[in-house]
């Protein structure tokens, strides 16, 4: 089973990327993270907002595995703890499908992209960057395997 990243977003600096490689190499290998960046629609003026959530929906849902559990993130998604990350993960590993992780651009994702998801979540109530998050992100997910394994890393 993988868990795919599917992120809105290219070029990020290199602190990002170390970080979140960091977390991705601590995974097991049955429990991959996966990191596919989808390059922005660039905007213009003639471009409103709807209409490059729009473009990059269709680039989003080409990068997305066959068949994969889509969980989105969003500002108004539910608020999960890093426990009911990891009893979810345990589902997820017991139905054996990939899980993909959805950021989307500067403005966000398509409505009708997020009404189709099996989930939204959200990250924090506060704006972050989009190459934080992804860090922020990965982090969790060590951490909810870690919580599965009784590991010592996350400690209450």
């Amino acid at each position: 089973m993988q868990l795919v990243i599917a992120a809105v977003g290219h070029k990020m600096p290199d602190w990002i990327a170390t970080a979140f490689g960091e977390y991705a190499k601590r995974m097991p290998p049955e429990l991959r993270i996966v990191l596919k960046e989808i390059k922005p629609v660039e905007r213009s003026g003639s471009r409103t907002a709807e209409t490059v959530m729009e473009q990059e929906r269709s680039r989003i849902e080409a990068a997305i595995p066959k068949g994969s559990r889509i969980i989105a993130l969003d500002e108004h998604g539910r608020d999960w703890t890093s426990v009911q990350l990891s009893q979810n993960l345990l589902g997820w590993q017991q139905d054996g499908r990939d899980v993909t992780f959805v950021i989307g651009g500067a403005d966000g994702l398509d409505a009708g992209f997020k009404s189709g998801a099996d989930q939204l979540i959200r990250i924090s109530s506060m704006t972050l960057p989009h190459g934080m998050v992804r860090v922020i992100l990965a982090e969790q997910l060590y951490r909810a395997w870690s919580i599965t394994q009784n590991h010592p890393y996350h400690r209450v």
